[in-house]
């Protein structure tokens, strides 16, 4: 048994909550822009003073129409200014904001408000508001439901006018540190999802602590953050207070469809993402430089970062004749690569997900590191991350200071520490199964280094064991072989099998460009060369990569192209984009045999 941990860098409030927050900044910081939303195409700032007004408004409204402290108000709508808005007042109303995915079927929708029993709930477009109406007959409790693209926060202002400030800063107070301040249902790769209760208490020790551990990346009046996570996810939703905490300004916008445009036009100093967004813009560049004729110059230059990055890890760092290439490669390739992530900035924080080493070393060596981390919903997402000053690439760092990580006996990675969940809302076993014995089994398998950096090999439910008893954790092998250009998804199989296999999905944004240089037919599809010879190569390049970080005994010998992605909508990811392996399982079971029929 193994154990680290960091002293707290950040007080937590005795009694305060969220909502402190927004008035804090207001009396310290009353002219500085904290928010910034998108009107008609251009960005436009928001002071702390101004976004204070705004808060106390929907507030207001929210009180009038008889919302009560403690009751659970459901925010269900993609990315945007009036997310954070509504969160914050619901917060100011004494409230708990219980978020729900935008993609969410009715099903879902109906479990989560059921569960956690809504009195209230805002919705973004029509199609959400009609998803909650065709299962309002199952939410007795649900008095209010409002929509954001039809008036809903004019609504609230109109409802609110004769509540006066002092009402609202009233029982904005009376939640304490220990009370529920969300309660964030997890994805449910099995089973239905648990609501994760977090308190006031647990987003302050997470949020403070990130932001004083990183605060050059976190300088009031310099610095910025572009925000494209879903808000509903946790990573997201720290994202969110972070910024207001420090404060720095945050921009929102709800996906990634157009990133390389939001990013040139909002010039963030600090992206948040998860590894899918880096790895999609390296491939994106590669293709690109491919396209212009210069593929073997971005190929040599991305080495020569590799290489660099690689080397400063060593006594002697990188040699003057690496440094001299690696100049050169910065005017020609690695600025303009800066430039396509917002010409601003010099790190992202990664999480959700794990990152690749040679991304890693990729990033760092352009000048733009991707300090990786770690965590959880119940922890509040993240519980362990790699410092701006002491980055150790290929683990997801240090603890959260004022926590503690421990390995236990069977690997297993246990948590302690203020930033954790409080329960699972109506679900008293499942809670105590997860906090025995005052530590949170995360279910992850992981190591711990001689300086605290935690390193995640694997999930314990998730470890395969062939027939010849070897055991296999998926995840080292997937990630590297969905670092491909081509490979969307992989999943290796193998439980109970002579040996490992994988089902891999193409990347359908990349097919298009690989079939034209290929000399493949106009509108190929996955399905229509899942046999191609070529494709099969390529897919196996990816597959080789995979196997050097592995024993030979976990290495995959054979796969299977499938015929589509996986996806949200096919029932095979979970919002949060993580692999519902029996789902998979079932469905491609013919995939599945036959990679083993002899």
């Amino acid at each position: 048994m193994r154990e680290f941990s960091l002293p707290a860098l950040y007080e937590v409030p005795a009694d305060g909550n969220l909502a402190d927050i927004v008035r804090r900044n207001a009396a310290q910081h009353p002219d500085v822009a904290v928010i910034a939303r998108k009107v008609g195409g251009t960005w436009q700032d928001v002071t702390s003073t101004t976004f204070l007004t705004e808060v106390r408004a929907a507030a207001k409204g929210m009180i009038a129409a008889g919302v009560q402290p403690g009751d659970r108000v459901a925010l269900m709508s993609r990315t945007r200014y009036e997310w954070t808005l509504l969160d914050f007042a619901i917060w100011s109303a004494g409230a708990v904001t219980v978020p729900v995915y935008e993609t969410s079927s009715a099903e879902q929708v109906a479990w989560i408000l059921s569960d956690s029993g809504v009195t209230a709930c805002f919705v973004e477009l029509d199609a959400h508001a009609a998803t909650v109406e065709s299962v309002r007959d199952r939410l007795p409790g649900l008095k209010n439901l409002w929509q954001i693209e039809a008036g809903g926060l004019d609504e609230l202002n109109r409802l609110g006018k004769g509540v006066t400030d002092e009402t609202v800063d009233e029982r904005s107070s009376v939640a304490k540190a220990d009370d529920p301040a969300t309660i964030v249902y997890t994805s449910g790769t099995t089973g239905r999802p648990k609501g994760c209760v977090l308190t006031h208490r647990s987003f302050f020790a997470e949020c403070g602590n990130v932001v004083e551990r990183l605060r050059p990346l976190f300088r009031t009046g310099e610095c910025s953050v572009l925000l494209f996570l879903p808000l509903a996810h946790v990573f997201g939703r720290m994202v969110q207070i972070a910024p207001m905490v420090a404060p720095i300004k945050l921009g929102l916008v709800p996906d990634i469809k157009n990133l390389t445009e939001e990013l040139a036009s909002f010039r963030p100093t600090l992206i948040l993402g998860v590894p899918r967004v880096f790895e999609k813009v390296y491939n994106s560049a590669r293709a690109k430089a491919q396209a212009d004729g210069k593929g073997k110059i971005f190929d040599k230059a991305a080495d020569a970062a590799i290489a660099y990055s690689q080397a400063l890890d060593t006594p002697a760092g990188p040699p003057v004749g690496l440094k001299i290439k690696h100049k050169v490669f910065d005017k020609l390739v690695y600025g303009k690569l800066r430039t396509v992530l917002g010409g601003r900035g010099e790190y992202a924080i990664s999480g959700g997900a794990p990152l690749g080493e040679r991304l890693g070393h990729f990033f760092r060596g352009i000048g733009f590191s991707v300090l990786e981390g770690y965590g959880l919903t119940e922890s509040c997402a993240a519980t362990a991350f790699n410092p701006w000053d002491r980055q150790k690439i290929g683990t997801v760092g240090q603890p959260l200071p004022g926590s503690v990580v421990r390995i236990a006996d069977d690997g297993e990675v246990l948590l302690h520490g203020e930033h954790l969940f409080k329960e699972y809302w109506n679900n008293p076993a499942a809670t105590a199964e997860a906090l025995a014995d005052g530590w949170f089994h995360t279910g992850d398998i992981g190591t711990l280094d001689e300086d605290g950096y935690l390193r995640i090999t694997g999930r314990k439910k998730e470890i395969l064991v062939t027939a010849g008893g070897k055991n296999v954790a998926p995840a080292v092998i997937e990630d590297r072989i969905r670092a491909h250009a081509l490979v969307a998804e992989c999943m290796v199989v193998g439980d109970g099998r002579p040996f490992v296999g994988a089902l891999v999905t193409i990347d359908e944004d990349f097919l298009g460009r690989w079939c034209a240089e290929h000399g493949k037919p106009e509108g190929s599809t996955a399905a229509s060369l899942s046999q191609d010879p070529d494709l099969l190569a390529a897919i196996q390049t990816a597959v080789d990569d995979g196997n050097a970080a592995v024993s030979k005994a976990e290495s995959v010998r054979k796969f299977r192209v499938l015929p589509a992605q996986f996806s949200e909508e096919s029932g095979h990811l979970t919002p949060s984009l993580k692999l519902k392996r029996n789902v998979v399982a079932k469905d491609y079971a013919h995939e599945i045999e036959a990679i083993y029929a002899k």
